[in-house]
């Protein structure tokens, strides 16, 4: 965001003027639940309880700005990726839910407990993402854009990926088509500077992902993916662009505070001093810095949140331990035969 654009900062975090504070406040309440699920998801996972996660702490403010403003727009499609945990929830997938999903349990509203977790489609909660096959999800979506404007909709589709993802074949092919046709795409890149284990200079030649929007023929922006209210603005800006000239790349710069999965060790590439400056960052904590010195949020009214949050995971916990698994009779059902 340029200097023009921007109110005041407030520890590092910039003020939009299209967001206000109590809805700032709002998205705090949320990403306080989720980060307490995520945390909640690792613990299981040690305790042999949740077979893999990939956590979404870091990636919050990105995930959640951006699907604010596509609330706002009120006409949009979802694809996001397997770490977009933040949006699948807002989306109003329920904390029990997820922790169905998570567990491999019968009552996962996407797969009832066959796939990895949330991943499948609710069609009316306007998401879709059928697959872990890195950037699979973008030719799809750029599929799906191109049907809504063979209807006559006025539908932007959003696209997630991570900056592993960008390296793909299927990116090149979504994106390349989506400006051939200005579809109304808006891809949407995490960028936490590691595919899995690999930096991002191994990854590309070039400086930054945004870059690569350049060879396709429509813009790409780099953004602060820790700042919500940018996110936020940057969304608004992308959606409108892409309705009425084509396809926009959001390159949002994030942290992956945890490792890449459950099953992932990130101490073996990633110094202690890499991960404590990456925890410095974390936009939970600076939006939670923002809202407090503002005004908006007393650190009574935070420990409320906290415990309230705490207190639906707990019930989402015993709810999923208690519930049974799929039914083994039904492993065969909605699948075609060979």
């Amino acid at each position: 965001m340029a200097q023009a654009e921007k109110a005041d900062s407030v520890d590092g975090i910039a003020r939009s003027r299209a967001l206000s504070d109590p809805e700032a406040l709002q998205v705090y309440t949320q990403m306080v639940l989720v980060r307490t699920f995520d945390e909640r998801i690792w613990a299981l996972n040690r305790q042999g309880k949740v077979p893999i996660a990939a956590s979404c702490q870091g990636h919050e403010a990105a995930q959640l700005g951006s699907f604010l403003a596509a609330l706002h727009d009120g006409d949009y499609y979802l694809f996001p990726y397997y770490r977009d945990l933040a949006i699948k929830l807002h989306a109003g997938i329920s904390v029990d839910q997820a922790m169905l999903s998570f567990m491999g349990k019968d009552g996962d509203p996407y797969s009832g407990g066959r796939q990895f977790p949330l991943q499948g489609a609710t069609p009316h909660h306007r998401l879709i993402q059928t697959s872990n096959v890195v950037a699979a999800n973008l030719t799809q979506a750029v599929g799906y854009a191109l049907g809504c404007r063979a209807l006559g909709e006025n539908t932007v589709v959003l696209a997630y990926l991570g900056d592993g993802g960008s390296s793909q074949g299927e990116c090149h092919e979504a994106m390349n088509f989506a400006s051939i046709h200005r579809l109304p795409v808006v891809f949407i890149c995490e960028n936490n500077r590691y595919a899995i284990s690999v930096p991002l200079d191994l990854q590309m030649a070039v400086s930054d992902v945004a870059r690569r929007a350049e060879s396709y023929g429509f813009p790409g922006h780099q953004v602060d993916g820790l700042d919500l209210f940018e996110c936020y603005r940057a969304t608004c800006d992308a959606i409108s662009y892409a309705r009425s000239e084509g396809p926009v790349l959001l390159e949002m710069q994030v942290e992956r505070l945890m490792p890449h999965t459950t099953d992932d060790d990130d101490r073996r590439y990633r110094s202690a001093e890499e991960l404590e400056q990456a925890r410095a960052r974390d936009p939970l904590a600076t939006l939670r810095t923002y809202l407090l010195e503002t005004g908006h949020l007393t650190e009574s009214q935070d420990e409320l949140l906290h415990t309230e949050a705490r207190a639906q995971v707990d019930r989402a916990t015993e709810l999923a331990e208690a519930a049974a698994f799929p039914d083994p009779s039904t492993f065969y059902d909605h699948l075609y035969a060979g």
